[in-house]
């Protein structure tokens, strides 16, 4: 990765609450009793007029930025506003570090695209959900070269993994080895919230939604990372929590300090960027939304990027996940339909 910071999936907003308003119940369960961290540096610098699309273009709702191995930086948007049915224009854009369009690609591959990830051979692994706007599907599509050489999931039918077939995938991550990992389920209270595990060639290995000694079920597991130990971090983003995997499954820890996540991101050194997008309702009193930065390996958490504060008091404010990228962090804002980059001013 270098030595900047892009962290692909992030979000800000102020959460008009105090502490003192925070009194749970003892039936609340563990990760919901976390006292907000929120008083925390954020040397960052906002610029919101980093990337240059060509002349007569404007973002969808942007889901992801991610940077490749050479500094390029890949993002995706959803075409007009919030769709990309029967649209004319590219979901896929590769930046130039100066924010200029190097290519694009992607018109009539997607629907709903919902993520990316950038492996280190830059193969590009993109995920297309239902959501209610193409039926209850699931495809992983990975690009390389900007054609397509590999699709896991069959359109307009969902499923369980062994029939090839996903359930509204929502990220995904590849190993060292190849082998690659889904999180899927986006609706809330709905079924088939899970990680499955797929070799390198696309072929179904397991599936897990409540491994032995995990607290709970995962609920809209939304974003997932990969440590330098091999540890799979889960964004159980309606549990307001990260759950820690092994890849075969086994829970190992949860960690609630990072606030609910939307997205994560894990350097070569640990350093760990959770996107906080959503929190802004009773279920999350007293966080405030941005992107925590900390560390991996024991889960310490050391600053707080909020962005820009104009909408800070208004839930619509959310959405952003983010990707580092040597010193910045490229922030994909959903809902209002912009891509930030934020600069390390300091350390």
């Amino acid at each position: 990765m270098g030595a900047e910071i892009n962290t692909g999936r992030v979000a800000a907003g102020l959460l008009a609450l105090t502490l003192a308003t925070v009194q749970p119940s003892a039936q609340e369960p563990k990760w919901k009793r976390t006292p907000p961290v929120n008083d925390l540096p954020g040397p960052y610098r906002r610029d919101a007029a980093w990337a240059r699309l060509p002349n007569g273009l404007k973002w969808g709702a942007v889901i992801g930025a991610e940077p490749g191995p050479d500094g390029n930086i890949y993002v995706v948007h959803r075409c007009h506003e919030n769709s990309c049915a029967g649209r004319p224009e590219p979901p896929v854009f590769k930046f130039d570090p100066g924010g200029n369009v190097l290519t694009s690609w992607g018109v009539g591959t997607f629907i709903f695209p919902h993520g990316r990830y950038v492996d280190p051979r830059e193969r590009v692994d993109h995920r297309r959900t239902g959501q209610g706007r193409e039926g209850p599907s699931g495809l992983q599509i990975r690009f390389e070269r900007q054609t397509a050489c590999m699709t896991i999931g069959t359109a307009g039918v969902e499923g369980d993994g062994a029939d090839n077939r996903l359930r509204q995938p929502t990220d995904v991550v590849t190993a060292p080895n190849g082998d690659i990992f889904v999180t899927e389920g986006h609706t809330i209270g709905g079924g088939g919230h899970r990680v499955s595990k797929w070799n390198r060639d696309g072929k179904f290995v397991k599936a897990w939604e409540r491994p032995a000694r995990a607290p709970a079920n995962l609920d809209v597991p939304h974003t997932i990372a990969i440590d330098s130990r091999g540890r799979l971090f889960v964004g159980d983003r309606n549990n307001n929590r990260i759950q820690i995997f092994d890849q075969d499954g086994r829970f190992l820890d949860e960690w609630t300090q990072f606030g609910r996540p939307s997205g994560i991101a894990i350097t070569s050194d640990d350093t760990i960027y959770v996107a906080d997008s959503e929190s802004w309702g009773p279920d999350e009193p007293g966080w405030k939304k941005g992107i925590r930065v900390g560390s991996a390996r024991d889960g310490a958490v050391s600053l707080l990027h909020r962005g820009s504060r104009v909408h800070d008091r208004r839930p619509q404010r959310s959405g952003r996940r983010g990707r580092r990228s040597r010193r910045n962090v490229y922030g994909a804002v959903v809902r209002r339909m912009m891509l930030e980059k934020h600069v390390l001013i300091r350390k």
